[in-house]
């Protein structure tokens, strides 16, 4: 009599997952977890940082950050075209990891003088950092994964980000006051070798994976440099109706987080004068974030991409924005702040995150890092430039102050209709 096939324990069942995947996916949600650990513990340093020459130098702030993160993606373009994935990945965390090192030599060098200069850097560089590090990290899964592992397991392997930026912002939120954020800063550094780390034994572990590798992403295409020019993420993206469907959903996504973004600014401005008790703000922001988004997550991202589908499940996020900005227009205090940029952030990290890398996962590799990497990167923080234009318009006509919020809640409204 034939032996019946052995029955999958109840975590397995629960996480979705099937005979070989686990390796991959532990070793991803590593990855994930010190990657996102590592930013988080800087992300509540560059929003107080931020605020250093006060909110009106923000949208000059976004600027320089989209001059270098087009300098940035063009650069990465031709490293990616000349060494194979186990080489340019880590020499892309490499390259930040000492860059952290220098900016943590310059601040405790200037240690109680006018470091106003170098905080407006630090904000710039963050920002070009943390788009980056977190897109290499999807073009390396989606490159690994094909669509329905992207259906299943995104989602988890999200989990591990998650709890990583959980400790991340809860480790500045306590330590901010305590020693001072800038000392915090080589610890985000020995967390992104870790990461590096992680990834390298992920890239052995797919070599010599037990289930079926993506028709695009065979071992000789592990061991190769991606294909295509400096310009070819440019190329692809102009010349594919998909990919710039997926460019304009990131491009109206970050105008109106662009948006909170400023308005958040002048919450906490107002509410929270020193920088390192505003670190902590925006690290208790963080922590609540995170902690809804780990539920979701663990229980329900998987099953609701699967159920409502990708492009339904995409338009949570926007309903949830439009809903969130009238409520903050209409009672800008700090706690409504906090709730919604927790559900807004955490519908963006649970639910359109996962579905929008699992539509990357059909594309050919030359789209999965050139491509991506330029949609995640210019685009996206193209996007931030256009919401801080039209703040800046609104704040010169003379709406940003008591009328400013309500106005600014209303033009979203329209946005969220296209998105």
């Amino acid at each position: 009599m034939p032996a019946s096939p052995a029955t999958p324990s109840p975590l397995r069942t629960l996480l979705s997952l099937r005979p070989g995947e686990a390796p991959l996916v532990l070793w991803s949600m590593a990855y994930f977890f010190l990657l996102l650990t590592s930013y988080y513990v800087l992300r509540p340093l560059r929003e107080a940082m931020g605020l250093t020459g006060g909110v009106r130098e923000l949208p000059r702030l976004f600027l320089a950050t989209l001059a270098c993160m087009l300098v940035a993606s063009l650069l990465f373009s031709a490293v990616a075209s000349r060494f194979p994935r186990r080489v340019f990945i880590p020499i892309t965390y490499g390259f930040f990891t000492l860059n952290l090192l220098v900016f943590f030599a310059l601040f405790r060098a200037r240690a109680g003088a006018d470091d106003v200069w170098i905080a407006r850097t630090f904000y710039v560089w963050v920002s070009v950092f943390n788009l980056f590090a977190v897109s290499v990290f999807w073009s390396f899964m989606v490159e690994i994964f094909d669509l329905e592992h992207g259906k299943r397991l995104f989602g988890l392997i999200g989990v591990g980000g998650t709890a990583g930026a959980i400790l991340g912002s809860s480790t500045t939120a306590f330590f901010a006051e305590r020693v001072g954020g800038v000392n915090l800063l080589p610890v985000s550094a020995v967390l992104l070798i870790g990461a590096t780390a992680c990834m390298l034994q992920l890239n052995r572990a797919a070599g010599r994976r037990a289930t079926p590798a993506p028709a695009a992403t065979r071992a000789d295409d592990a061991d190769a440099p991606v294909s295509g020019g400096v310009f070819a993420g440019i190329v692809d993206l102009v010349r594919s109706p998909f990919l710039l469907g997926i460019a304009l959903y990131v491009f109206l996504y970050t105008v109106t987080a662009t948006i909170t973004y400023f308005m958040q600014g002048e919450i906490v401005a107002a509410a929270v004068p020193d920088r390192d008790a505003r670190a902590s703000l925006f690290a208790i922001i963080d922590v609540t974030t995170n902690v809804l988004t780990v539920v979701i997550q663990v229980f329900l991202t998987g099953r609701i991409i699967r159920f409502l589908g990708v492009g339904l499940t995409l338009a949570v996020l926007p309903l949830v924005t439009v809903g969130g900005l009238l409520a903050l227009g209409w009672l800008p205090t700090v706690l409504v702040l906090i709730v919604f940029q927790s559900c807004r952030r955490a519908s963006n990290y649970a639910l359109a995150k996962p579905a929008r890398e699992s539509l990357f996962t059909i594309l050919s590799r030359e789209e999965k890092y050139k491509a991506k990497n330029f949609m995640d990167t210019f685009v996206y923080r193209s996007g931030d430039v256009a919401g801080s234009v039209l703040f800046e318009t609104l704040r010169r006509q003379g709406a940003a102050a008591a009328l400013g919020l309500p106005v600014l809640a209303a033009l979203t409204v329209p946005v969220g209709i296209v998105w």
